[in-house]
């Protein structure tokens, strides 16, 4: 009994000898300039951990709390809230005793809680502890599992191949891009170089290796370069150093090697290339749909029915950028309120200045990649179209029939292409 396949929309197709050469003619010297980029600029000399001046940590289990009255303190100050001691098993078998943690920020224990403490030598030998936060691994660990169990029951062998293209996201950061820059690496360089490889690794692992993908990929290349140009022109114009904070403060003094607006500029794009990835892949396979369920549509339809999509598409995903930088700077934010400091001091301040060049060069390499992805997939679309349009053509006008269930015969004679009829014969199934 003969078996015909069907292949529904999204699922991967056998990919036709000029699709596969495209997608080499694109890939190879994608992952050649890649390579090399690698290859110049990976930290030759690793960075290596100092051992630091602070006090040693300890880990343990509170057994019992024992609360007290708080002093009092003068007019005018913070009073305090939490007094009195707590015993503490540490994981060697000692038991100590130590205060209960209080002032802004303290953790809030109770018995049974698993803590952090942080071990200080006295000059008579002994040794005082005092409890500096939670131990969180646990939690964290057992988070992390419900992550990757949702991720796989929903997407199932494609969830399976998102988790590994997370994997090498984190491996590219931790052993290629933070440690070349802690070498003295151009940072804007070593974000490009590692983005590419992150997206060309990531898109086909977790996409297949199909045109639909190299499209993709082409489209994130040309969106991330404009990227990068956009930032480094809006961090020059804006007068942005890249040092706002106090984490970058504290990195200037201890990594004075680090070019801090290079490093502003390597965030800008490498946090693009989030964002990037799923416009393009959602561009491009909305036009290889489009062209399977309308074999007749030409450049012009694709396009114009991709960019629709996509608009609808950036209009969400413009409000996600901001929303996600608006809610990093809230605490800043809020303090600004609090000190009744005008609007316009707020916005033109270190900080939020970085944050607002951060979500306009963001959202115009979004906008930048929706018809630059688009275009390019409705080119290739419809030149593979109209070659088999071509093709069915020929064998109709010769008396040709074809492959048994290539064509079937169309209204106003001629063949109709298969794409037509498999599409058909789907719709029709539904």
């Amino acid at each position: 009994m003969t078996h015909h396949h069907q292949h529904a929309p999204g699922e991967p197709r056998t990919m036709s000898a000029r699709a596969r050469r495209i997608t080499l003619w694109t890939l190879v010297p994608a992952v050649l300039l890649t390579a090399l980029g690698m290859f110049l600029l990976w930290p030759r000399d690793a960075p290596r951990a100092t051992e630091g001046e602070g006090p040693a940590r300890a880990f343990g289990q509170i057994v019992t709390m024992t609360p007290e009255a708080c002093p009092e303190v003068p007019e005018g100050e913070t009073p305090m809230t939490d007094c009195g001691s707590v015993t503490v098993r540490l994981d060697d078998g000692s038991v100590i005793t130590t205060e209960m943690p209080g002032g802004p920020g303290a953790p809030e224990v109770e018995a049974g809680d698993d803590v952090v403490l942080l071990a200080l030598n006295n000059e008579d030998g002994t040794i005082e502890y005092s409890i500096a936060d939670h131990q969180r691994s646990t939690q964290l660990w057992l988070l992390g599992a419900a992550f990757a169990l949702a991720v796989v029951a929903f997407g199932r062998w494609r969830g399976v191949t998102a988790l590994g293209g997370l994997a090498v996201t984190f491996a590219i950061l931790l052993f290629f891009i933070v440690p070349a820059i802690l070498d003295g690496r151009s940072p804007v360089a070593v974000a490009v170089v590692g983005a590419a490889a992150i997206m060309l690794i990531v898109l086909y692992l977790t996409h297949g290796f199909s045109l639909t993908t190299t499209i993709a990929v082409a489209g994130t290349l040309a969106s991330l370069a404009i990227t990068a140009v956009l930032a480094a022109v809006a961090t020059a114009a804006v007068h942005l150093t890249g040092v706002a904070d106090e984490t970058s403060n504290y990195l200037t003094i201890t990594q004075g090697d680090v070019n801090m607006q290079g490093l502003l500029l390597a965030g800008i794009v490498i946090g693009s290339l989030g964002v990037l990835d799923d416009v393009t892949v959602t561009q491009s396979a909305t036009v290889t749909e489009l062209a399977v369920a309308n074999p007749g549509y030409g450049f012009r339809q694709l396009y114009g029915a991709a960019t629709r999509i996509g608009r609808a598409h950036i209009a969400s995903v413009i409000n996600t950028i901001v929303l996600a930088y608006a809610g990093a700077s809230l605490p800043l934010m809020l303090l600004f309120a609090a000190g009744n400091t005008p609007v316009s001091e707020l916005l033109t301040s270190q900080l939020i200045s970085q944050e607002l060049v951060r979500s306009a060069v963001g959202t115009i390499g979004l906008v930048a990649a929706v018809p630059i992805t688009t275009a390019l997939a409705a080119l290739l679309a419809s030149r593979a179209a109209g070659g088999k349009r071509a093709a069915v053509g020929e064998r109709a006008g010769a008396g040709d029939p074809g492959p048994a269930g290539d064509a079937v015969p169309a209204e106003g004679g001629g063949r109709r292409p298969p794409e037509e009829d498999r599409w058909a014969a789907f719709a029709d199934r539904d």
